[in-house]
């Protein structure tokens, strides 16, 4: 399985419809969003091209491809307009030999964890940063806390990006496709 996944479009029709450039260029099976689809949120400015029914519009369609958590800035109401289900606090993935938490990461995330265990990985976005990081718990647990960064709105200097996931490797690209990060989940565990 190949699997996309994507992060805090916050409502911008103009990288939302890179970001699904990019998918239908990966040939992935599915894209995996981590939250905060359609609000920019009130701590941000607005994304370039802020067109929240333009985001519904196009992802609606792919409601069938589409596996999704709520972001601190997805509500009831985008829920309502929108096709596929958002409102999941975290889910789990079986990837390979790894186990994923993924959630948006505003209430699991290094600082508060998930019960994840040894080899583990936790999946957020939230922070708009991408990163690969392998963390010890208080409890000698080891895992990897994987961000694919912001599709819309990246911090700290950081592209425009997305994640691949294929064959046990995780890939950060920018939304031209142009790889930046690798990790193979094998690699340490």
């Amino acid at each position: 399985m190949k699997l996309m996944i994507a992060s805090d479009i916050h409502g911008s029709a103009y990288y939302c419809r890179q970001m699904l450039e990019a998918y239908q260029r990966e040939k992935a099976d599915r894209l995996m969003l981590l939250g905060d689809i359609l609000y920019h949120g009130p701590r941000n400015d607005l994304p370039e091209g802020y067109a929240p029914k333009d985001v519904i519009a196009m992802l609606n369609p792919l409601k069938r491809e589409l596996l999704c958590v709520r972001g601190n800035c997805d509500t009831e109401v985008d829920q309502m307009v929108l096709e596929f289900p958002i409102m999941a606090e975290y889910c789990f993935l079986e990837l390979g030999s790894s186990t994923v938490f993924a959630s948006h990461g505003h209430i699991h995330n290094p600082r508060s964890l998930p019960p994840v265990k040894n080899g583990d990985i936790l999946l957020n976005g939230h922070t708009h940063i991408p990163a690969c990081e392998e963390i010890m718990d208080v409890n000698g647990a080891l895992y990897r806390y994987l961000n694919p960064g912001s599709v819309s709105i990246p911090k700290e200097g950081s592209a425009h990006s997305y994640m691949i996931y294929e064959s046990g490797i995780f890939t950060w690209k920018n939304l031209e496709g142009e790889e930046y990060m690798t990790w193979k989940s094998d690699s340490h565990f």
